[in-house]
């Protein structure tokens, strides 16, 4: 059990952390920052959009290296289901489910992967296995969807309408 609870963490924390990546420095063939910020602002809304996006990589990088590294999962999922919040519902969910339509499966199915490890803890191949830190289960699963819930929700109390105007002169 230990070692497919690792590499759920590793497959998720990974991707998460990769996908961080591409947004905050461009690595991985990703826009980097400022592309990132200015797709934040003029498409999604998010304002400033360079913040947003800064706070997005954050959230993918550093939440999706907790959970791979094992390492106060219930933080790392709770960051992870935040930002995928976001992208479903900022982005993705008018597209309708299927990934290959731009829908939001694969944030969905990163999201819930990362509330599973908030629920069951990271096992014993882990850091926080190492520093006998066993904050899993119920209580924790809980508290990890709601933090993630509220972060996201909060993240998409501050869009802004797009301006139709500034569009029109792209």
């Amino acid at each position: 059990m230990n070692i497919g609870i690792l590499l759920l963490r590793l497959a998720v924390g990974l991707t998460l952390s990769a996908q961080g990546s591409q947004k905050l420095f461009g690595w991985f063939g990703g826009p980097g920052l400022n592309s990132t910020g200015q797709f934040f602002e003029e498409t999604l809304g998010f304002r400033p959009g360079r913040r947003h996006a800064l706070l997005a990589g954050f959230a993918e990088a550093g939440g999706g290296f907790l959970l791979a590294l094992g390492l106060l999962t219930p933080l790392g999922a709770a960051a992870a289901i935040s930002v995928m919040l976001v992208a479903v519902f900022s982005f993705h969910i008018q597209k309708g489910f299927f990934a290959h339509n731009g829908g939001y499966e694969y944030n969905l199915i990163l999201a819930v992967a990362a509330l599973a490890l908030a629920f069951t803890g990271s096992g014993t191949l882990s850091i926080d296995a190492l520093l006998n830190y066993d904050e899993s289960g119920l209580p924790w699963g809980l508290t990890a969807l709601l933090a993630g819930v509220l972060g996201g929700v909060i993240s998409l109390a501050q869009r802004k309408p797009i301006s139709t105007e500034s569009a029109a002169t792209k």
